[in-house]
């Protein structure tokens, strides 16, 4: 089946005359590939065996042979070649039924004629359909060979191959992390970078805004009213005492302050595999370049996320220190909050229900601040002002994280990158600029074997048409 199923060969099916050519295992098998029959052709041995019927049956073609009959008497005993063409000749000129099928279909001599008449029609057929299947393999394979990185030769070469990676690493990283494009990779959502980005700081926005250091309607004002009682101190009463503001900050602040560290690890680990995945892509070819600038990615990556960590601390020690914003939303939102207060004050002392209703807040439990009336407009005070501000405070915390986000990822490539991975290439520890001279075992394998195929194509080409040239001067 492997040899008769290609639509180039030439079926030859031997049959015994003997036979029923319908039920004949080969010829159903001939069908199987060859249904119309076209390019099968027929040997009917042991003519001499079972003459009676044979011409019926080969004339009749009952199971569709396209390229005909040929009936043939095989050697016997010892017979030489001439002794048994003389037999087959003499058999079929004389046997009473033999004698009757037309001498054009057989004897070997009139098989071999049918079989160089049939050779020389499918090669003549078949041949122009090779030389295009030859020409488009041998287009394919210069063109993928020309698409191969050129093969350095020199110290000059090496490095200018070198710089121009380095500037299509820049631009790809400055088309996806800065300009939003992705071009590049279409269908790769990860590498769509300023999206996933703006996706991760919303994240981190909900996180914060979505974080509480305790529940709000549970033991309203409580904490604020311990703090006001640890905060007093000799002098005017009900003046609002800033130490209790800043406690309550800072205690804020620090049970928030694991998610900004969190969230800088997040962003950091992204952005190594989005350098790495960059400069892997458009160093392929150079197979120690690779290792240096995954070396230096790497480097580059835990440096920055190191100064980023710093950074966001820092933001995280500010928060804690002091309380300041020229938001004007602060003021506006606390006038809001804060002209509940009177209404809220009557409420708990005249009225011996547990919860109370405050916009901003539902319902509140305030069973315990009945015992307090003299630090509720305080508490009450402290509370709307940290409400208020608290807002500003996250808000700030995402702001200023997208601010150094951004200024981190342009340090990165316009200034931080290049000097980092020719730091690591020609540096005292780096593999030299003539390292990238070596192509890496992959391309070399690749080049040799491109290089071979187009060599036995081109050789193919000439054998083939030196065979039309025959077959046109044959025919000619």
């Amino acid at each position: 089946m492997e040899y008769i199923t290609p639509e180039q060969s030439i079926i030859l099916n031997v049959l015994s005359a003997t036979v029923d050519f319908t039920t004949c295992e080969s010829i159903r098998m001939s069908q199987v590939v060859d249904k119309t029959g076209e390019r099968t052709l027929a040997v009917v041995t042991k003519a001499d065996r079972a003459p009676e019927g044979l011409m019926e049956k080969v004339t009749a073609d009952d199971v569709n042979i396209g390229l005909g009959y040929v009936c043939v008497r095989n050697r016997i005993g010892n017979e030489s070649y001439e002794d048994a063409r003389r037999e087959e000749a003499q058999l079929f000129e004389s046997h009473q039924l033999l004698s009757k099928i037309d001498k054009s279909i057989v004897g070997i001599p009139a098989l071999a004629q049918k079989l160089v008449q049939i050779q020389a029609s499918s090669i003549a057929k078949n041949l122009p359909e090779i030389v295009r299947s030859i020409n488009e393999k041998l287009s394919e394979n210069l063109s993928e060979l020309n698409k191969l990185p050129k093969n350095l030769t020199s110290i000059a070469e090496a490095m200018t191959a070198f710089m121009r990676i380095i500037g299509s690493v820049k631009e790809t990283l400055k088309n996806i992390l800065v300009r939003g494009e992705f071009e590049e990779y279409p269908e790769e959502k990860n590498m769509h970078c300023t999206a996933r980005l703006v996706e991760m700081l919303n994240n981190y926005s909900n996180e914060l805004n979505g974080f509480s250091t305790n529940d709000s309607k549970k033991d309203f004002l409580m904490e604020e009213i311990r703090i006001l009682e640890e905060s007093k101190a000799i002098g005017l009463p009900n003046f609002l005492p800033r130490t209790a503001f800043l406690v309550i900050l800072q205690r804020k602040v620090k049970a928030i302050s694991y998610l900004p560290i969190g969230f800088v690890e997040t962003i950091w680990n992204y952005l190594e595999n989005i350098v790495t995945t960059v400069l892997m892509k458009h160093s392929c070819n150079y197979y120690q370049l690779q290792l240096s600038t995954k070396g230096a990615g790497h480097a580059l990556i835990a440096k920055m996320k190191k100064r980023s960590l710093e950074r966001v601390m820092e933001f995280v020690e500010m928060e804690k220190l002091t309380d300041y914003t020229c938001n004007p939303e602060y003021g506006s939102e606390w006038k809001k909050l804060i002209s509940q207060q009177e209404s809220f004050i009557k409420r708990v002392v005249e009225n011996s229900a547990p919860k109370i209703t405050i916009e901003g807040f539902g319902d509140v439990e305030v069973g315990e601040l009945r015992q307090y009336e003299h630090l509720l407009p305080q508490a009450f005070d402290l509370r709307m002002r940290m409400t208020a501000y608290w807002k500003i405070v996250l808000r700030q915390q995402v702001d200023c994280m997208a601010l150094h986000l951004e200024y981190s990822i342009g340090k990165l490539i316009n200034e931080e990158l290049e000097a980092e991975i020719v730091n690591e290439l020609l540096g005292p520890s780096g593999v030299g600029i003539e390292q990238m001279l070596e192509e890496s075992p992959n391309l070399a394998l690749r080049r040799d074997r491109l290089n071979r195929s187009i060599e036995r194509l081109r050789q193919s080409k000439e054998v083939v048409a030196n065979i039309l040239d025959r077959i046109a001067t044959f025919y000619g």
